[in-house]
């Protein structure tokens, strides 16, 4: 059954994305809709009639930031469930059958899968919410804050996942009023996570699904990238104030 609508947003990415959108129609019969924002001018590749799912496209006027981009995303999306993926993903299998059999617990409103970078290890995308004490570990101690558990565990509950690719149950989404605009860049994963764990709904990261991703760290050798990084975390702080979900697995 087509009922999944992804959300891409490209920055002059067009080639990457063209190949991801080959790779899911390759392995995807899920698909209903593929909805891809050029959030920058940038040169189109075709997207027309190639592909057995439906590709809407938007051209931005004026950049927007990932929350902004998504949410927009959101409102053309008219299935059951609605996926955030970044253009630097790459599949290798069906990646939505055990994403989806997850949502047969009704309490559950984000799931990801396991993923891993080009050389095969698996990325730290399922973590603990950030905290002062944490970020002190992580600066001194090189500890990054990434969700320990059973390596024989197929369904992990971490506090929160990276948003690189992450799939709602569409009325969830609605409910959680999807991600906040205030942030630019970066802890919208971490936002909406948060706030979902706080209306009772869980957070999986199933094992089952892998997918690969070619990560591009901007924030560490870009300036602005890491003002926004900061910016953002400091909203975070602000915001929830350390008044952290209790949650109920």
């Amino acid at each position: 059954m087509q009922n999944v609508t992804i959300s891409i947003v490209s920055h002059n990415q067009g080639r990457i994305m063209t190949q991801l959108l080959d790779r899911l129609a390759k392995y995807s019969t899920y698909i209903k809709k593929v909805i891809v924002t050029h959030n920058i001018t940038e040169s189109k590749y075709s997207l027309d009639n190639k592909f057995p799912f439906e590709v809407f496209e938007i051209q931005n006027k004026t950049p927007k930031g990932f929350a902004s981009n998504h949410n927009q995303a959101f409102g053309f999306c008219d299935s059951d469930f609605f996926c955030v993926m970044n253009p630097d993903i790459d599949i290798i299998s069906e990646p939505f059958q055990g994403l989806k059999d997850c949502f047969q617990d009704r309490s559950v409103a984000i799931v990801a899968p396991l993923i891993k970078n080009t050389k095969g290890q698996v990325e730290d995308t399922a973590r603990y919410f950030p905290t002062p004490f944490g970020l002190a570990k992580k600066l001194l101690l090189n500890q990054n804050g990434a969700f320990h558990a059973d390596s024989k565990e197929v369904i992990i509950y971490p506090d929160w996942l990276g948003g690189m690719f992450l799939l709602f149950e569409s009325k969830k989404y609605k409910n959680l009023n999807g991600f906040d605009e205030s942030y630019h860049l970066y802890y919208e994963d971490v936002d909406i996570c948060l706030r979902a764990w706080k209306h009772g709904f869980k957070v999986i990261l199933c094992k089952h699904n892998e997918v690969y991703h070619d990560a591009r760290r901007s924030s560490h050798s870009d300036l602005i990238y890491m003002k926004w990084h900061l910016t953002s975390l400091l909203r975070f702080f602000i915001k929830h104030f350390w008044r952290f979900p209790n949650k109920v697995i």
